[in-house]
């Protein structure tokens, strides 16, 4: 951000509102970071280590919990801000509900809180000249954090029941969000008691059966040989039924709190999905604005669809995000495992050997992605020779497993740790690059495949700059074979129905 448009925000504001930003920031700076910090532009320094200041967003909700709403025309004025990033926010809703709870205490009940400390406590309360402060001297010895309440909230009981009910709302709207998440297992567990389908061979799509299904040992036959299979078939996941499929949108564009950022823009990427995938002859279904236990239960439901007459599952989610998980209108996390496993060959049975596409828009953490220069071939040869001691010494490198089971494919917005962009006029980046490749190869009169036409998103996605920064989109995949989606003609009257 423009250092000049800081120090006149830093010029508007008065020493304890500048107190007031430290303690919001606790969350994303160290104490011992912001001790001695006398101005403004000293926070903004930090805050800029921390990489915090990059686009407007962060700043604008610190203004706005002070209650300095009046300074955000400094800030707004940048044209760039047509991009944005689904990245969850850094400050955090427990630091802003003890803000609250000083904002509305008055003298006489600040004087009363620091009374019901024991003597050796209160002798540092007493040099505490707001609430504040109290709350810091609380959390540097352990009595007050996200997850301890319980002394704070007995205390303004004593004082104020209306202070307390301030904590109270926080406890009864957190806990989920905060709870130690259960293992996806246990929690399957928990929505269907039907017993677990023990693995099976899968066969070829024309023997599958609900009905009856027939396995045949190695040496064993079938009465009738059946014919060799076509060589073609090998190659390439079938899609022959009308529809080929279900393709399902969950698209979170306002949030119930006030951590997360309506996603402008996102009703253009539902739609973009909505028109590709029609072309591809599959149904389309748009959710929008789900919470968490929702989204949940929209997954678990198609995981229960019975997908012996469609050839494949895509599944769209766009939303906020950070590494591994993506967020509901009600700001909880959905984990990305929790949205893949209802699908698996030992869940889905009529899905298995199918392609299973997810897209997900959303960003993977609130760092941003840089750019370098490529080095020149003899640079790149050095630092190959290079790597190959260092690789003897330490052991060869292993390569990551890919954490699916076989015939999903992982289409995410970025690669972990960093941020996606979106344009709040017409949609994210990923999306909408991503249905422009489809449309294209779709058009075109060779067979490239879903892998060919996501590493054309990766180029394109990679050579813009947004805000300055960069996105790196990431596939991952166990298909097995290729998969080709081309446009159904209108008729279908070659196509198996």
């Amino acid at each position: 951000m423009d250092r000049r448009i800081l120090a006149k925000i830093d010029d508007e504001l008065e020493s304890t509102e500048v107190a007031e930003l430290c303690f919001l920031c606790r969350d994303v700076i160290s104490g011992k970071r912001l001790e001695g910090i006398t101005d403004a532009k000293q926070l903004f320094l930090r805050l800029e280590e921390k990489g915090l200041l990059e686009n407007n967003y962060f700043l604008s909700q610190l203004l706005r919990t002070i209650r300095r709403a009046d300074l955000l025309s400094h800030i707004e004025t940048d044209s760039r801000q047509a991009e944005e990033t689904d990245a969850q926010p850094a400050l955090s809703q427990y630091r802003m509900m003890l803000y609250k709870i000083y904002d509305d205490m008055t003298k006489e009940n600040l004087e009363k809180l620091k009374f019901l400390f024991n003597n050796d406590q209160r002798r540092k309360m007493e040099l505490c000249n707001t609430a504040l402060d109290v709350f810091v001297e609380m959390e540097k010895v352990g009595s007050l954090s996200n997850g301890n309440l319980s002394a704070l909230y007995d205390m303004l009981r004593e004082i104020d029941q209306q202070l307390a009910s301030t904590v109270q709302n926080y406890m009864q709207g957190v806990p989920r969000q905060h709870q130690p998440s259960l293992p996806v297992s246990v929690d399957l567990q928990r929505v269907n008691n039907t017993p677990r389908p023990q693995p099976f061979l899968s066969i070829p799509e024309s023997q599958l059966s609900c009905e009856s299904e027939s396995v045949y040992a190695d040496a064993q036959s079938p009465t009738e040989p059946s014919p060799p299979p076509d060589p073609d078939s090998m190659d390439y996941y079938a899609l022959t039924h009308n529809p080929r499929g279900l393709c399902v949108v969950i698209n979170n564009e306002n949030f119930l709190g006030i951590g997360l950022k309506s996603r402008g823009g996102t009703q253009e990427d539902a739609q973009a999905l909505k028109d590709v995938f029609t072309r591809f002859g599959f149904e389309v279904e748009i959710h929008n604005n789900l919470t968490a236990g929702n989204m949940r239960t929209v997954i678990r439901m198609l995981g229960q669809r019975n997908f012996l007459r469609d050839d494949a599952l895509v599944v769209c989610v766009l939303s906020h995000g950070l590494k591994d998980i993506v967020y509901g209108t009600d700001e909880e996390q959905v984990k990305l495992s929790e949205l893949t496993e209802p699908f698996k060959s030992n869940a889905a049975r009529t899905l298995a050997g199918k392609p299973k596409l997810f897209f997900i828009q959303a960003c993977q953490g609130r760092q941003y992605q840089r750019g370098a220069v490529p080095c020149l071939p003899t640079q790149a040869q050095a630092e190959v020779e290079t790597l190959s001691h260092w690789e003897a010494d330490a052991g060869p490198l292993s390569n990551e497993t890919v954490p699916w089971d076989a015939d999903f494919l992982i289409g995410m917005a970025t690669v972990p740790n960093c941020m996606s962009f979106r344009n709040t006029a017409t949609g994210s980046i990923y999306i909408q690059e991503l249905c422009r490749q489809l449309r294209k190869a779709a058009e075109s009169s060779e067979k490239d495949d879903i892998n060919t036409v996501l590493t054309r998103v990766n180029r394109e996605v990679s050579r813009r700059e947004y805000l300055a920064y960069k996105q790196m989109p990431e596939p991952k995949y166990t298909l097995t074979k290729k998969l080709v989606l081309k446009y159904v003609s209108a008729d279908l009257d070659h196509v198996q129905k």
